[in-house]
């Protein structure tokens, strides 16, 4: 039976649904959110990057305008954008400043942040302060899911959500959910894990794999759920688990079970940010298993300063 974790990264794991209630109210009342019809850009780095392609993959579905997501580093300085929204725990990210610094007086740029008081402040246009989300570990888990809230509840308050897609309350309910029941024991068991996503989700597919990989050192991978039987079905085997977030394209479920792995697909049931908790849970469940410390992984620090 999995014991309960005494690691500060579960206790914040397990507020998600109080942040994510609050972040539909602050997201839905909020200056400096895109605009229908603005052409955006989305950044961040690691976690937040990821949480930058599932608002973009999101925003373009509801078709609110074209948005585009990159990594800080590897923004294409070049291009016009009507606004930019950076994603930043820490505000002091040295690529995400970098890059704000450089567009302040060419685009309207929102930064949010759990931290307001840092160096962000100064280069951003408008700052979305998310401090009542902010965490001790290491590890992202509830900041990046209520910055994404946040910005769900932003394009809700500005047209129709996509088909498929839950308002931010009702995917807080399934957060219940998520903190609360058991993992699955074949999932916790396992040795190698395939998270898989299509629209949206597959930002948060990605974002499943990097938990796995910061908390616990483990072996994980991230794909299109479209794109899995393009290479990847090849890792699938008894042991192995793959693990489809949102709703499960037609005839895949079939594959995994054809090759032998566990299948983890419950689209149908859970708001694919829900179902991200649970992989953050075994994240911190696993690495408790090898005796690791998921608060403090090795190699990581909170922010990546560069001099």
């Amino acid at each position: 039976m999995q014991q309960p974790s005494r690691s500060r990264t579960a206790a914040e794991i397990d507020t998600q649904p109080d942040c994510w209630r609050r972040a539909a109210g602050a997201g839905a009342e909020a200056d400096g959110l895109p605009e229908p019809g603005e052409r955006v850009a989305v950044t961040g780095c690691g976690t937040s990057w990821f949480m930058a392609q599932a608002y973009a993959a999101l925003r373009e579905a509801a078709g609110q305008g074209e948005t585009d997501a990159f990594p800080a580093s590897e923004f294409p300085r070049a291009r016009a954008y009507d606004r930019v929204v950076a994603i930043t725990r820490s505000g002091t990210t040295t690529e995400v400043l970098d890059l704000l610094a450089a567009l302040r007086d060419r685009t309207r740029t929102l930064a949010l942040t759990a931290a307001p008081a840092t160096p962000v402040r100064t280069v951003a246009e408008t700052v979305a302060a998310l401090d009542w989300a902010d965490e001790e570990s290491v590890v992202q888990t509830r900041f990046a899911t209520t910055a994404l809230a946040f910005l769900r509840a932003g394009l809700e308050a500005r047209g129709p959500l996509p088909a498929g897609v839950r308002p931010v309350a009702e995917a807080a309910a399934h957060a219940e959910s998520a903190v609360a029941e058991p993992l699955p024991p074949a999932v916790l068991a396992a040795g190698q894990w395939t998270f898989l996503g299509a629209g949206w989700a597959y930002g948060l597919a990605q974002e499943a794999a990097l938990k796995m990989r910061e908390a616990a050192g483990a072996w994980t991978e991230a794909y299109p759920a479209m794109e899995y039987r393009h290479g990847p079905v090849s890792i699938t085997a008894p042991g192995r688990v793959a693990w489809i977030l949102g709703p499960s394209p037609a005839g895949l479920a079939a594959d995994v079970i054809r090759a032998g792995g566990t299948l983890l697909a419950d689209g149908s049931r859970l708001d694919p940010m829900a179902d991200l908790i649970r992989a953050q849970r075994l994240a911190v469940a696993v690495a408790e298993s090898k005796d690791q410390n998921p608060d403090r992984p090795r190699g990581l620090t909170r922010s990546v300063v560069l001099s």
